[in-house]
């Protein structure tokens, strides 16, 4: 099969495509034909090197997100067939004609869903979820800050969070307030011109919002402390500003009783990644498709542009989900 390998970490143009073996099938696998494959921060990350050689369980090629066609069925597995449109979450090997995925992390795709569409789904709104509804316990009536919300968890997170009955505020550019608004923001705050905690103030009558979601790290981690109401939560999901100098003002967190809680799905255990695939499944899946939720598409690569597709994302100029094409 072709598939994205490079032999030496670096920029983007250390990717090729090459023909390698095809997974083989274990008894809790499907093996799909892979027809589309998600774009993730990650997947810069191991290119530059940041996880060593890794093998992420399943695969050492590229790639944690898929849709595709299954084409073998491993000898546990009741809930999927030969045939079955599937999407998931898997453990490396994206980036290739042929993937293999526990079948605990697949869901069939909605109807009238593509591939395309579908291979934009799992990753941003199953980490939306956990961080958000799970982790963030956000409940009907709250207001939640969603930083990044023109972003690929981000403008999952703000879909989740308005379906959720929650009173959803986001920062972006200027330029993506009205995709974020669609989206279902009550409230856009252009970041590179507002001080988020400000407008929050403002919009609050000076209460904070009850649960923060946050990408950025140090540069915004006072701020978003001092934006929370009482029992507030903030849920680091990032760090893409750095660690460096961050400063937690211990007073507010101490008399607002407030929770800071850090995630990062790709170190969870296999038994805890299941679970918050099914936690997802349950709650969401039935409520995409038309007039539902929808996953925002930025581009769409061939295979054999992942350098370019990646590039993309690293000069920060996509708007939702870079899908690849096989």
């Amino acid at each position: 099969m072709k598939a994205i390998t490079f032999d030496k970490f670096g920029a983007s143009d250390v990717l090729t495509l090459g023909d390698v073996p095809e997974p083989v099938l274990r008894p809790d696998d499907l093996i799909v034909r892979t027809h589309a494959a998600g774009v993730n921060r990650a997947d810069l990350t191991h290119r530059r090197g940041g996880y060593g050689w890794p093998d992420f369980g399943d695969s050492a090629i590229m790639g944690l997100e898929i849709a595709g066609e299954v084409i073998a069925v491993g000898a546990n597995v009741k809930e999927f067939k030969f045939g079955d449109r599937v999407m998931g979450i898997v453990g490396g090997g994206a980036y290739a004609e042929v993937s293999r995925i526990d079948h605990r992390m697949a869901m069939p795709i909605p109807a009238g869903l593509d591939y395309i569409q579908a291979a934009a789904i799992t990753e941003v709104f199953v980490t939306a979820h956990e961080a958000l509804l799970h982790l963030g316990r956000l409940e009907k009536g709250e207001t939640v800050l969603i930083h990044a919300g023109a972003g690929g968890v981000g403008g999952a997170a703000v879909q989740l969070a308005r379906a959720a009955g929650a009173t959803v505020i986001t920062t972006a550019q200027a330029s993506a307030h009205d995709l974020v608004r669609r989206m279902g923001a009550h409230h856009a705050i252009d970041y590179e011109y507002e001080d988020f905690a400000q407008v929050v103030a403002t919009l609050t009558g000076d209460r904070g919002v009850d649960v923060i979601l946050d990408f950025i790290g140090a540069p915004y981690f006072e701020r978003n402390v001092n934006a929370l109401n009482f029992g507030g939560r903030l849920v680091q999901i990032g760090i893409m500003g750095g660690i460096e100098n961050a400063k937690i003002p211990l007073d507010r967190l101490l008399y607002r009783h407030l929770h800071i809680i850090g995630t990062v799905m790709k170190s969870r255990s296999q038994e805890v990644k299941h679970a918050m695939s099914r936690r997802f499944k349950e709650r969401w899946l039935s409520q995409f498709g038309k007039d539902g939720l929808t996953p925002v598409i930025d581009s769409v690569f061939p295979l054999s542009q992942a350098g370019a597709a990646q590039q993309r994302m690293e000069d920060g100029l996509n708007v939702g989900k870079i899908v690849l094409t096989m």
